[in-house]
């Protein structure tokens, strides 16, 4: 299958890129204009100018006209909370009054709100509601998305979201990692007695989530009010037995040592990063280990924007993703994420596609599979309308720009 006619083929990288920091986000990537890609099963197979495509060629498969629209690749979502039991739009009401996010976890709602309705739900119930929003997702863009629990807060209710979200691997076109996030607040149950819930997810919960094989990935809110250091790192180690990888919640609220922590357990993505300074760069940089930045949650709770700017311009390869999630973030819509880089967070165009694409790609370990163009990388891609320039989807954000989106070598109906 052929893609022509394409204005601007966007974000080609070279073989063995997995990952774009510092000013490569801006320059290592490339363009073609008046392009053509073409499509043998699910991976690009070649791609090129219009003007060195013969008819021959074009006469042998099916042509898709991309009618003088851009591609790119399909949005990477590194960070999601999308399998959630109803909304929380009285906690919205809330914030309106006045409430800061943790006053409202203080009263009851938040995070234990929420865990309080996956408990009710059925397996059933929770897969149907968060496959719509997994294709929602898909329909604005995104074609790779980690999923988390977290809305458990106790063994059979974790267990019965990462089944859910293993279901939802099988079924979706997009590529989906797992991510185990019991250490997400102290169940309601161990009110008061946080060590003994620690003690318990550690002895409960990780064996029960590894004799099942339901997570690629362990993550621990490590904030103020929430897990401390030490507890992350207990959690991590003993996750690590079982082959789970790190993932942190990291300086939402308060510079509390999470990144220093994942960090130091080789994380995979430290996530937040609002409150983060001279030091947890300085780490950072030594590390492999992805800063991915969620404007989402910023925008939607009035908090200070994570310094992607400050941590680019660093040399840091900066991930963006949504946080889809139903109190801090109701919205997995990448397009938003990729204009609030560039609006409130000073990223250009160009470094902010890549942000959420590459390098939300590489903090899912998929950064040699899919989120750029390549050679024999995912045919994953979003065809635009035609738009004067990389520079309008941002700006534009609100416009409804996209025309197709092909997850895996399918148009998605």
């Amino acid at each position: 299958m052929y893609i022509v006619n394409i204005a601007t083929l966007h974000m080609i990288v070279p073989q063995g890129v997995t990952r774009l920091a510092g000013h490569d986000m801006e320059t290592g990537h490339q363009s073609i204009d008046n392009a053509w890609i073409r499509v043998d099963g699910d991976k690009i197979a070649a791609y090129g100018s219009m003007c060195d495509l013969s008819s021959d060629a074009l006469a042998q498969e099916e042509t898709i006209d991309a009618h003088g629209g851009l591609v790119i690749p399909a949005f990477c979502d590194s960070h999601t909370h999308i399998i959630y039991a109803g909304s929380r739009e009285g906690e919205f009401l809330d914030k309106i009054r006045g409430l800061s996010y943790e006053e409202i976890a203080q009263n009851g709602g938040g995070i234990l709100n929420s865990a309080d309705r996956v408990a009710k739900a059925s397996e059933a119930n929770l897969f149907e509601s968060a496959m719509a929003r997994a294709r929602q997702m898909i329909a604005k863009g995104t074609g790779a998305m980690e999923i988390k629990s977290g809305y458990g807060l106790d063994t059979a209710s974790e267990v019965k979201m990462l089944r859910v979200a293993a279901r939802m691997r099988e079924a979706l076109d997009a590529r989906v990692k797992i991510t185990f996030l019991g250490a997400h607040a102290v169940g309601r149950a161990y009110t008061g007695r946080q060590a003994e819930y620690v003690y318990m997810l550690i002895a409960d919960m990780l064996p029960a989530v590894a004799a099942e094989g339901l997570a690629d990935y362990v993550d621990v809110f490590c904030d103020r009010g929430f897990f401390t250091v030490d507890e992350t790192l207990r959690i991590l180690d003993a996750a690590a037995k079982y082959g789970m990888k790190p993932k942190i919640h990291a300086n939402e609220l308060d510079c509390s040592g999470g990144v220093q922590a994942g960090v130091s357990r080789s994380a995979v993505s430290v996530d937040h990063l609002e409150r983060m300074g001279a030091a947890e760069i300085d780490v950072l940089r030594t590390s492999s280990t992805i800063p991915t930045m969620l404007p989402g949650a910023s925008f939607f709770l009035g908090m200070p924007y994570a310094p992607a700017r400050m941590a680019v311009d660093a040399g840091l390869p900066v991930a963006l993703a949504s946080d889809y999630n139903p109190g801090s973030s109701p919205s997995g819509d990448m397009r938003f994420v990729m204009a609030l880089g560039c609006i409130k967070m000073k990223l250009t165009p160009a470094e902010a596609l890549a942000a959420c694409t590459l390098n939300g790609a590489a903090a899912m370990e998929l950064g040699n599979i899919t989120g750029a163009i390549g050679i024999g990388r995912d045919a994953s891609f979003v065809i635009t309308r035609p738009m004067p320039s990389l520079a309008y989807m941002p700006y534009a954000y609100t416009e409804p720009w996209i025309d197709r989106v092909c997850l895996r070598g399918k148009f998605m109906a």
